[in-house]
């Protein structure tokens, strides 16, 4: 009886179980259709409202544009406007065996600007310097030096005219003479401490132009390069002079290129003359006096100078060497007073010539990434002075004056520079100077590039 009951109702259920299973599969099928229902009303309102907005915006009148801000200066142009500064700072230590003060060259004429320099800790020469280009057709330039004695100095301020063709390019105002190699240099970027000892002897250290200059570089392969100056010759081997002439004038050749894909050169010869009106100097008398002489007459100089560059395939980062030198010849005539400020009571002029030479050479090996060695030898040969009537009082020995230096320097970057650097100087026969130098060169701000 059980077992018929249980098998009722076990057919009743599979018999209904289907019919649930539909029931439900349409609830849902409703529940979906309402849904979609109601979306496309919703987006239907939407769209009939964007399309009354629309077609009010379209039958409205155009509203008022604002204008546009006007753009703020960009950087370049303001740079047009602000010229490039850069400083550098120099120190030095110098230990030097003899008095500076008693610093002289055996009958060779000096100027005040000549010598080791003071003993001791002190501060060198230090530049401002302000360039840019004025605009489309002149460049200018402003270099400031601030002396270890605390005195302003404008060492160079001059334009250069941009826009000519040809190659043809003048520059105006006070600028280092192109004579020589070395003399159109800073010096923050000379390979030695000092200028060499005919540099000192024959030009007081550096001669500047107050003037004119013109240059021209031809189109061709080699390098070459020819300029003329002319100034009021105020810097030694000249003087400051009353009178509305130009009182100094030079003229130079260049020419160089390259030597595969390693070397490089450039030589030149350069010509100086210029007149002096009661030149202050220094001369050693046969007293061993160091005599204040005023000289007045024409100063005539030539200078041959040479460079050699080499660096293996080009890459001077990692080694590369450096031959230069100079030589100078000088011939001077005229009037010499010898003391001339009366000092020891001899004051007497008369006639005067002289024909002296010197040279240096020197050589500079980087022997590893920031790390380099040099070593220079000087030599002047003074010849025979005509004193003429002062011959009894001044000093006739046939010494040769000379001078041999080596220096050590590591360079940290482009903007810094530590240097060591020993040198004997031998400028008169009883005079031995032993000098030991360390100095420091740091650069801030972007510094124009340096010559050749």
């Amino acid at each position: 009886m059980s077992r018929h009951v249980w098998a009722s109702a076990l057919l009743a259920s599979s018999l209904f179980a289907p019919s649930i299973a539909v029931a439900a599969t349409d609830a849902e099928l409703a529940e979906i259709r309402e849904q979609i229902r109601q979306m496309k009303e919703s987006y239907e309102t939407r769209i009939r409202a964007l399309e009354e907005r629309l077609k009010a915006a379209e039958t409205a009148p155009p509203a008022p544009v604002a204008a546009p801000a006007p753009p703020g200066p960009s950087a370049s142009t303001l740079a047009a406007f602000n010229p490039g500064i850069s400083v550098v700072l120099q120190g030095t230590y110098a230990h030097l065996s003899q008095d500076p003060a008693q610093f002289a060259i055996n009958r060779v004429q000096t100027s005040e600007d000549a010598g080791p320099g003071r003993r001791g800790l002190g501060l060198s020469e230090s530049e401002i310097n302000f360039y840019g280009n004025v605009d489309d057709k002149f460049f200018g330039n402003l270099t400031v030096s601030l002396s270890p004695e605390n005195k302003v100095n404008v060492e160079e301020a001059y334009g250069i005219l941009t826009a000519l063709p040809y190659g043809v390019v003048p520059k105006f105002g006070r600028f280092f003479s192109g004579i020589g190699y070395l003399n159109e240099q800073h010096q923050h970027v000379w390979d030695f401490q000092d200028a060499p000892l005919v540099y000192q002897a024959f030009l007081g250290g550096q001669f500047t132009q107050d003037g004119a200059q013109v240059k021209w570089v031809a189109p061709t392969d080699t390098f070459l390069e020819f300029g003329a100056e002319v100034g009021n010759g105020d810097a030694f081997p000249g003087s400051t002079r009353n009178s509305n002439a130009a009182g100094a004038g030079s003229v130079f050749a260049h020419a160089g290129g390259d030597i595969g894909d390693s070397a490089s050169w450039r030589a030149g010869l350069s010509y100086l003359e210029t007149r002096a009106k009661d030149r202050e100097a220094t001369l050693p008398d046969a007293a061993g006096n160091l005599a204040a002489v005023a000289f007045s007459g024409k100063s005539r100089i030539a200078v041959a100078d040479f460079i050699l560059k080499y660096a293996p395939s080009g890459n001077a980062l990692l080694t590369n060497y450096k031959l230069q030198g100079e030589y100078f010849w000088r011939r001077e005539s005229g009037d010499l007073t010898y003391d001339s400020n009366g000092a020891l009571g001899l004051t007497q002029a008369d006639a005067y010539s002289s024909t002296q030479s010197g040279w240096y050479l020197q050589g500079i090996w980087q022997f590893m990434p920031m790390w380099r060695v040099g070593l220079r030898y000087d030599r002047l040969n003074p010849g025979t002075p005509d004193y003429g009537a002062n011959s009894a009082f001044l000093a006739a020995d046939p010494f040769h004056p000379q001078k041999a230096t080596v220096m050590l320097d590591y360079t940290a970057s482009e903007f810094s520079r530590f240097r060591i650097q020993y040198a004997q100087s031998k400028t008169r026969p009883d005079f031995t100077d032993n000098q030991f130098f360390v100095q420091y060169i740091l650069s801030l701000g972007a510094h124009p590039a340096h010559k050749f």
